[in-house]
């Protein structure tokens, strides 16, 4: 069991969908199911406003590879860092590296043991 000090808690996890009409799959989770954007660029970005820790994101097919199944959140780029380093310790496949995105994320993505790839992520600032 790991030392829960050492571990970080997720604060969100984060669905993903490619779509090759990323309009028609943005309006069908906000007209349908009751969504609301909150980012557009560089995918779009949708969220409960009952609960802002639901969110999809709605991928242009292709926009990863690989294309990861879900994301979660650490909370601070240093918990990212941690989890890389366990991962790695544990000799899991990273399939994409570290790296800080352009809009505004620490990430990378590792292959848990099934083989579903994970985007274990934080925001810059812990937002």
């Amino acid at each position: 069991m790991p030392d829960s000090n050492a571990v970080a808690a997720p604060v969100r996890t984060i669905c993903y969908t490619a779509a090759p009409d990323v309009e028609a799959s943005s309006a069908f989770y906000t007209e349908v199911l009751g969504l609301e954007v909150a980012m557009e660029q560089p995918v779009v970005g949708l969220v409960s406003a009952a609960n802002r820790t639901a969110q999809v994101l709605v991928l242009p097919v292709g926009f990863e590879h690989p294309q990861p199944s879900f994301g979660i959140d650490l909370g601070r780029p240093e918990a990212v860092d941690a989890a890389h380093a366990a991962a790695l310790d544990r000799g899991l496949r990273v399939v994409y590296p570290l790296t800080d995105e352009p809009w505004g994320v620490r990430r990378f993505f590792v292959e848990d043991p099934g083989g579903t790839v994970v985007n274990v992520l934080a925001h810059h600032g812990g937002d």
